[in-house]
């Protein structure tokens, strides 16, 4: 009879990341989630609509969920290759695109995405959709900010059902063997810990604020500001990419571009007070 703990450890090693396989074409458990982590959005921003909590509509939202994909997909996969695999991808283009790997010689899809490239991505794919259909970007983002973090609790979930992104090793009960890993060390299920700090938490703080009047205008900058703290705690326990191990011996690029990340927030919502009071000034 296997005990909880034997069971606990050797979870992932039980979950097959493929759910099921006909020849080369495959579905996994991580795209599913990515499915899933944008329903969860798209049907919160719907339930807010219906609660008249945002004067927006639904084609509104469907509209804006095209370049979002869009965004999170480009910036993701640009964001890997800048950040974090540079060298590689200069000496191998056709891999920024390819989801066939020769040296496999199997499709594999696009394997590497970057939170922070995909971040970008949506800034930028959500600017052209409020620049085409005019509309106030600090009312938008109060609207969308709040639900955001439920996609990334699936995301991460998915992350772990895929049995990558594992954490350092432990040698607490904590500690998960994952197959992936080259070493066979019982590991944080990091992947679980970001679910529950950067999905679960921080979804419950913006969820219970979104209708406060003296948040108006500042969401954006309190998303920024929390994800940031959040991620740069939870990569204490996370596995840096190998091709880059720490920086200065101790931080990890994910932590540098959360606290980057964290600091725009703050700079953000120092700017959004400087405007109110300048404007209350004049009025």
């Amino acid at each position: 009879m296997i005990d909880f703990l034997t069971f606990y450890q050797h979870l992932p090693g039980r979950i097959n990341p493929e759910i099921f396989r006909i020849g080369f074409f495959s579905i996994g458990w991580y795209p599913l989630m990515y499915i899933a982590a944008f329903l969860a959005v798209y049907f919160i921003l719907i339930y807010r609509l219906k609660k008249r909590e945002a004067n927006f509509s639904q084609d509104d939202v469907l509209d804006f969920f095209l370049y979002a994909i869009a965004g999170v997909i480009i910036g993701g996969r640009l964001g890997y290759v800048l950040f974090y695999n540079l060298p590689y991808y200069l000496h191998n283009p056709l891999a920024i695109i390819s989801p066939f790997d020769p040296a496999a010689g199997r499709f594999v899809g696009l394997r590497g995405m970057s939170y922070h490239g995909g971040l970008i991505g949506v800034v930028l794919a959500s600017w052209i959709f409020i620049r085409k259909n005019k509309i106030d970007f600090w009312e938008f983002s109060d609207f969308l900010v709040p639900a955001i973090p439920a996609g990334y609790f699936f995301g991460r979930i998915g992350n772990f059902l895929n049995g990558e992104l594992y954490g350092r090793a432990t040698g607490s009960f904590w500690g998960m063997y994952f197959p992936s890993d080259p070493f066979g060390l019982p590991r944080y299920p990091s992947q679980l810990f970001e679910a529950a700090l950067e999905g679960a938490l921080l979804f419950c703080m913006l969820w219970l604020l979104r209708n406060k009047k003296f948040m108006q205008g500042y969401f954006l900058a309190l998303y920024l500001i929390g994800y940031g703290l959040l991620r740069f705690a939870a990569e204490f326990f996370r596995q840096p990419d190998p091709q880059i191990g720490f920086i200065f011996n101790f931080f990890t690029l994910g932590q540098i571009l959360s606290l980057a990340m964290a600091l725009a927030g703050v700079i953000l919502a120092l700017i959004r007070k400087w405007k109110e009071g300048k404007i209350k000034a004049l009025t």
